[in-house]
């Protein structure tokens, strides 16, 4: 368990702050590109991030609102088990989480809760 604290202090969670909410659109006209966190392109439509209060002024419908958190530490795909070793942890405090893997930093989006970094102090 030392081991798994050890890292999970190195990967540097950052909580950012405010609300986001993942909504699909299949027309981008309304929404400004500096708007969207992130896109992906699936089969159905394109899955966008975006700020909940923003989501909600476009009048954009969505399932549930998150939480997001930066591991600031600089993994690659070479680093095998440490996006397994976070959510671990978030599961063991009854946390469900979405990862996005950026270029430099992975993503995770989690269920809003109160008190959010008391629940994640490693």
């Amino acid at each position: 368990m030392s081991g798994e604290k050890n890292l999970l202090k190195w990967l540097q969670p950052i909580f950012n702050a405010g609300e986001y909410v993942f909504v699909t659109v299949s027309d981008f006209e309304k929404i400004r590109r500096k708007d969207i966190l992130f896109e992906f392109k699936e089969a159905e439509g394109s899955t966008v991030v975006l700020e909940n209060n923003k989501a909600q002024a476009l009048q954009l419908p969505y399932q549930f609102a998150s939480s997001w958190i930066t591991l600031k530490s600089h993994s690659s795909l070479k680093a095998i088990g440490l996006i397994a070793t976070f959510s671990n942890a978030l599961t063991r405090r009854h946390i469900a989480c979405d990862v996005v893997a950026g270029y430099y930093h992975n993503q995770i989006f989690v269920a809003r809760k109160k008190r959010l970094k008391e629940h994640l102090k490693f």
